[in-house]
């Protein structure tokens, strides 16, 4: 029922609108009128987990656990947001995006890939500063042939100069501007933002082509502007070190600690049976051995009873 309203809160959360001049629609104002139903359940959700398992003051109680305390900032900031008409408080209408969140708490898969993510910052942290340096090393290696090389493009030898797209130079190798046209300034490709001109656009430009976004491009423009002969030498490392190698290094770390965090799960979720199978054995055990306890006892008094008898008799 929970996750069934948590869905819905999803469904309205996504439907809403709003205008200039904090006008609303009438859909919106129709949603809104369900706002203190759903606060309602879940605050009737967290009254229930509060009474089964305590607030605060005890190991397992309700606010030791995280999920539960993200419930409860989502219920109380919800609460909160309906005194807006006493108080200013129109800012607490924002921690409604954290509602979508009490999905995870309540389907246990998803709080595995989310603590996975989680463990794995410090790895990723890691790999993300390999990433950089391989970055920076490739950017001052861009910077050394190509710095200036971006910003020459034929130009149609008239009045009104017509730039046809394309990096051009002045001799071979490079692409040289056909007759009738001049290899004049121009502000470069993109814009201008993919150049080798300073460290921080060649940055850019190198973090552009290990995401294997429009790489060939700037393949093509560099051939223009300084030859195809040798210049695949610095793109083709560029994409198999920095793409097909470091960048999946994240993805590594992520599957890895998925895998951890599963198998750590799924440890804990056969402790827990074989613990559970332990007790009942040993609540099996103590029955049984009391039982023949009793049955001796039993006996005892059935012997003594028949002693009896057969010394009045």
């Amino acid at each position: 029922m929970i996750l069934a309203t948590i869905i819905a809160n999803c469904v309205v959360l996504a439907l809403d609108q709003r205008l200039p001049n904090d006008d609303k629609t009438p859909m919106t104002i129709r949603l809104e009128q369900t706002e203190p139903y759903f606060i309602g359940i879940f605050c009737f959700e967290a009254g229930i987990k509060i009474v089964a398992l305590g607030f605060a003051f005890h190991k397992g109680s309700y606010l030791r656990n995280g999920w539960n305390v993200m419930d409860f900032i989502v219920v109380l900031s919800g609460i909160l947001a309906k005194l807006e008409t006493h108080f200013n408080l129109r800012t607490l209408r924002a921690v409604r995006v954290l509602r979508p969140l009490k999905l995870v708490s309540g389907i246990p898969s998803l709080q595995i890939v989310l603590k996975s993510i989680m463990k794995a910052m410090v790895p990723l942290l890691q790999i993300g500063l390999l990433l950089f340096f391989a970055i920076l090393m490739f950017a001052i290696i861009g910077l050394e042939f190509y710095n200036g090389k971006l910003h020459r493009t034929c130009y149609k030898n008239n009045t009104e100069k017509e730039e046809l797209e394309f990096p051009c130079g002045t001799e071979p190798p490079a692409r040289l501007c056909p007759s009738g046209t001049v290899c004049a300034h121009w502000i470069g490709p993109n814009s201008g933002i993919t150049q080798f001109d300073n460290i921080l656009f060649a940055v850019l430009t190198v973090f552009q082509c290990i995401t294997m976004e429009g790489w060939t491009t700037i393949l093509y423009n560099t051939n223009d502007a300084v030859g195809a002969m040798w210049n695949w030498l610095y793109f083709i490392p560029l994409i198999i070190i920095g793409s097909f190698f470091v960048l999946n290094l994240v993805l590594g770390v992520l599957s890895g600690e998925f895998a951890k965090e599963r198998e750590r799960v799924e440890n804990r979720r056969s402790f827990l049976k074989l613990r559970r199978q332990q007790q009942i054995e040993r609540e099996l055990n103590g029955y049984r051995a009391w039982i023949d306890k009793a049955e001796e006892v039993m006996l005892l008094e059935e012997n003594k009873n028949a002693g009896e008898k057969s010394a009045l008799d």
